[in-house]
């Protein structure tokens, strides 16, 4: 019983831990700002003109995706500035790279976005 009790109140930690990191990243990471704003219009839009249930997942999955990879992106860059402040090229090249992660997400979204809202437009 004892096991389960710490199982439980470990994941619990792990839960509050994560929210407390996506308030951080809403409130303080401007690209997140932007992202959360544009994935509360979309939402708004969907409920406007009351998309099916299977655009419902797509749209979900498309904001969530690109609100996890920018968070991702946004960790990438952090670490990389706290290992080295200065210009690198290689740092340079690694935020590059997780840049170009947000950007296949964002776009992956906007023509999902386009496939469920220009019939209905």
């Amino acid at each position: 019983m004892k096991t389960n009790d710490s199982f439980i109140a470990g994941r619990l930690k792990s839960v509050k831990y994560a929210v407390a990191g996506a308030i951080k990243l809403i409130t303080t990471e401007h690209s997140i700002m932007v992202q959360f704003s544009i994935g509360i219009l979309m939402t708004i839009a969907g409920f406007y003109f009351q998309i099916s249930t299977t655009e419902w997942l797509f749209q979900i999955l498309a904001i969530g995706l690109v609100l996890s990879i920018e968070g991702l992106n946004t960790a990438i860059e952090k670490i990389a500035d706290f290992i080295h402040p200065d210009y690198h090229n290689k740092i340079g090249f690694i935020k590059d790279i997780a840049a170009g992660a947000v950007f296949f997400a964002a776009i992956s979204a906007i023509i999902i976005g386009l496939l469920i809202y220009l019939p209905k437009i």
